[in-house]
């Protein structure tokens, strides 16, 4: 099996969570510089093997498209054109980043620690993620 990798993409810097080989647990990996996201890529799946990408959809509450799909349609025509042997699927993230920081509290982060909004947007690629694998089940 290969890995699956999940973005919490961001005009300003992408969280970026991945599985393990057999697909079972999902574990951040990093957050990157959005102008740096398709190089990072390119690179990982070259060193890793990664069967998809999912990437997390902004949907609004009455569920239609939140006014940051379209950059985010923008990169994902762009990725797949750099990388056209992996497919992509997208999964719903409302409620991700709140998530995120509910978990950096219960984990017991201090104020300083929960500033970090690189580690927000990683939590959240993780929560995409792991509803992805939830839903598989």
């Amino acid at each position: 099996m290969a890995r699956l990798l999940a973005l919490d993409y961001g005009t300003k810097r992408t969280g970026i969570a991945v599985t393990d080989e057999m697909q079972i647990i999902a574990s951040g990996l990093t957050t990157v510089p959005t102008k740096e996201l398709l190089a990072f890529l390119k690179t990982y799946t070259t060193e890793e093997n990664v069967e998809l990408f999912i990437v997390g959809e902004p949907k609004q509450m009455n569920y239609e498209a939140s006014e940051s799909e379209v950059p985010i349609q923008k990169f994902l025509d762009r990725l797949a054109k750099v990388i056209p042997q992996i497919p992509i699927k997208r999964i719903d993230e409302r409620f991700t980043s709140k998530m995120a920081f509910q978990t950096m509290i219960d984990s017991g982060l201090n104020k300083k620690q929960r500033r970090d909004k690189g580690l927000i947007d990683e939590i959240s690629a993780t929560i995409i993620l792991q509803s992805y694998l939830y839903n598989l089940s």
